[in-house]
């Protein structure tokens, strides 16, 4: 998996495999009459969606295969193709599950004490990560690594009635990463997107010296059918997690986070004085 902290995260990179099911969606869509608008309301997925899968930049969700399957007529074919994807060399079998819950998933809950979350990100922030990458990106990889972590941020947008909590660490705004106009531009633009109903933003104070995250971050996600699974991150890998024991401690350790880190409104006061720091 790429690292959602440090790399294209949570998207897999288009692959020929992730190409070719795209390719095939699109010809049956069109031989179907539909167009990415009119199909959106009959499968229950938002236009961009349904590009963004037919662009090979998104792991097709089992449901979505399924409804496609179902309005397109595709004799099966998807399901074929994606079953073939699902074997596909250099996509760990973790990796391809994470992003196939989380384009569904009722409940999205991050814990980060490193940088700020891809998902909340500004272009200028991630630039700056991925330009100090070492060992370096080539241009082209940069390139690739920026739009799939852009691309990736519709989730806010395309997921209205999923449940999104952030804990942050003070201290990586502090940090300054960019400069002071990135910062402050990523400060204004967490807050924007913590106004949203579905987004819950928390920051851990400084003052704060013990907590029950000091193990590393966390990410747990609920499913539609109410299973939760997570992940944890290392430099170069990540662990996904299904094990309900070890979930529950990860639950636990979150849940007692909620309470030691400051409320939503305290944590928008502390980065509005924070934007306004020198």
């Amino acid at each position: 998996m790429t690292s959602s902290s440090t790399q294209g995260a949570n998207e897999p990179e288009p692959t020929d495999g992730l190409k070719a099911f795209g390719a095939a969606l699109k010809s049956f869509r069109k031989r179907a009459g539909f167009t990415q608008e009119s199909l959106a309301p009959e499968i229950g997925y938002s236009p961009h969606f349904i590009a963004s899968v037919e662009q090979g930049r998104r792991f097709p969700p089992s449901r979505f295969v399924d409804r496609c399957e179902a309005a397109l007529d595709a004799f099966g074919t998807l399901r074929l193709v994606v079953h073939q994807l699902s074997r596909q060399r250099g996509l760990a079998s973790w990796f391809r599950r994470w992003a196939q819950l989380e384009q569904e998933a009722l409940n999205l809950y991050t814990y980060e004490c490193r940088l700020v979350p891809g998902l909340l990100q500004t272009e200028a922030y991630l630039r700056t990560l991925f330009g100090a990458r070492v060992p370096p990106l080539s241009d082209e990889e940069l390139e690739a690594q920026v739009a799939a972590r852009l691309e990736r941020q519709h989730l806010l947008r395309d997921r209205p009635n999923t449940d999104f909590s952030f804990i942050i660490e003070e201290r990586i705004f502090l940090r300054r990463t960019g400069g002071v106009e990135t910062a402050r531009e990523l400060i204004d633009h967490v807050l924007d997107l913590a106004a949203s109903r579905n987004v819950e933003l928390q920051i851990m104070p400084l003052k704060r010296g013990v907590h029950s995250g000091l193990n590393g971050p966390i990410q747990l996600l609920e499913t539609p059918d109410n299973r939760w699974f997570g992940y944890c991150e290392g430099q170069e890998n990540g662990q996904f997690i299904s094990d309900p024991k070890v979930i529950s401690t990860l639950q636990m350790r979150y849940a007692k986070l909620r309470t030691q880190a400051l409320t939503p409104e305290d944590s928008a006061d502390l980065l509005e004085r924070l934007r306004g720091a020198r």
